[in-house]
């Protein structure tokens, strides 16, 4: 029996900086295998449009029966595990965490936001078990993050039963040196969070076999 498909994706670099942690740990994980599922990742470019095009052709092409989305968040603390992503687009990150956020619908006539079909709870408390910081945050801002994850929220309407959702990681250790007194995490524990969330998401697709 052909493996089934658990799709993982980061970003390239933005920023000016040189590597994007969600990027790094996507294609650690790539071709892991749990249970009959295998992870495939994607590396998506850091823009609204071109980002939310890739993920639904990737979403086409794949058929996976999970889709996780990672992305870099400077600043937190933890493993942000997203609860949901609203139809907005700002193609200007410097807005996201302001009062300016202005921009587009994702999806013309789509619903105002879509909540994210992960196990939330069980994902934080299986990665804070490891001691890695895990939390759950109610905002996957307006930018390219947002729009991925919303884009494949809609892209699996008619799908219910394929999970669906994303992680927000901290800066890599490294970066954090050009950001002085800013939160960071190392790729390895990163990565580990992640595998964690991927292993709880695998066993709830064993029970819907």
């Amino acid at each position: 029996m052909a493996a089934r498909i658990i799709l993982l994706t980061g970003f390239e670099p933005f920023g000016g900086e040189t590597s994007n942690p969600s990027w790094e740990v996507a294609s650690r994980l790539a071709r892991t295998k749990f249970g009959s599922a295998e992870v495939k990742a994607a590396r998506l470019p850091v823009d609204c449009k071109r980002a939310a095009s890739e993920i639904k052709t990737a979403i086409a092409r794949l058929k996976p029966v999970a889709v996780i989305g990672l992305g870099q968040a400077g600043g937190r603390t933890a493993l942000s595990i997203e609860k949901v992503a609203i139809n907005l687009a700002d193609e200007r990150a410097d807005r996201e965490s302001g009062e300016q956020a202005a921009g587009r619908a994702i999806v013309r006539g789509g619903p105002d936001a879509y909540f994210a079909r992960l196990p939330i709870a069980s994902i934080i408390e299986a990665i804070t078990k490891r001691g890695i910081p895990a939390a759950m945050s109610l905002s996957a801002g307006a930018y390219v993050c947002n729009t991925v994850m919303y884009v494949t929220l809609h892209q699996l309407r008619r799908l219910p039963d394929v999970a669906a959702g994303f992680i927000h990681l901290p800066f890599e250790a490294r970066q954090a040196v050009r950001h002085s007194s800013t939160p960071s995490m190392t790729v390895d524990l990163m990565t580990a969070g992640v595998e964690t969330a991927l292993t709880v998401v695998a066993k709830r697709l064993k029970r819907k076999k």
